[in-house]
């Protein structure tokens, strides 16, 4: 799976953790065969390289997602969570996958949230922008984008990847939403060039956009065991656990934030 990139906020200068050190060759034959079963795609060859196709191969249709919730409805900030399998919660109940996890942490700091999980398994960038109007309709306060490592581990085209993120970003703020990225790394196998290019994209996207990273969603879960599922790519329920920890920091402030502002639009109204 995946490395940590570097860092996009001063709060996140950290010791990263390097899956690499954890793999084996062995290992990330199996892990990316797994993973290409899981998504519906085909891994790439090690080196990278463009794949013949960026159209996503989600198993779970669009219809299947929960249902946007009325623009007019007055309660907590809605969290919105666009991602792939790792959102969704593969191979796991959706109240075990991190978006829940971290509604209930949330919860008991005082700050309550409501949450759409909008993750897809095997989705990539370019499904998650052809789904974005949908999920826009929802009205999250924040957006929470966790896209991309499908594409990677597919060798698509990363220029293609980051204008889509970017796109989502753009498009996710003029629709009123606080956006939060998350970054994600391959396995060394797919060569340094790639690898390395991958890596790049989410933090100078973050710095372009000025929206907040989370520098690597699997820190400290990828590449262990005993925090992911058979298939060493998916984590278990309490790799989740982990994961919702790793979030937090990052989309608690963004939640405040739409939390003090309906706040203050609500007296505004009263008065």
């Amino acid at each position: 799976m995946p490395r940590p990139p570097a860092a996009h906020r001063p709060a996140a200068h950290r010791p990263a953790h390097r899956l690499a050190s954890a793999l084996t060759p062995v290992w990330l034959v199996l892990a990316l065969l797994a993973a290409a079963a899981a998504c519906g795609g085909s891994a790439a060859p090690a080196g990278g390289g463009k794949a013949q196709s960026a159209t996503p191969a989600s198993s779970t249709p669009a219809s299947a997602l929960p249902a946007p919730t009325s623009a007019t409805e007055a309660g907590p900030p809605r969290v919105v969570f666009l991602g792939d399998s790792l959102t969704a919660g593969y191979g796991l109940g959706e109240e075990q996958a991190f978006p829940a996890l971290l509604e209930e942490r949330l919860a008991a700091r005082g700050l309550p949230v409501r949450v759409v999980n909008a993750g897809v398994s095997g989705d990539t960038s370019a499904g998650g922008l052809a789904r974005l109007d949908w999920v826009l309709a929802a009205r999250p306060d924040v957006l929470v984008v966790e896209l991309g490592a499908n594409d990677g581990l597919r060798g698509l085209d990363l220029a293609a990847t980051e204008a889509n993120l970017r796109a989502i970003v753009e498009r996710g703020r003029q629709a009123g939403a606080r956006v939060l990225l998350v970054g994600m790394r391959l396995p060394p196998n797919y060569g340094p060039e790639y690898a390395d290019a991958f890596e790049a994209l989410f933090p100078r996207l973050a710095d372009e956009l000025d929206v907040p990273l989370v520098p690597f969603l699997l820190a400290g879960v990828g590449g262990e065991p005993e925090l992911n599922l058979a298939d060493g790519i998916h984590p278990n329920a309490e790799g989740h656990r982990r994961v919702a920890a790793v979030v937090e920091p990052y989309l608690e402030p963004l939640v405040r934030a739409a939390a003090a502002q309906s706040a203050s639009a609500s007296a505004s109204s009263d008065g």
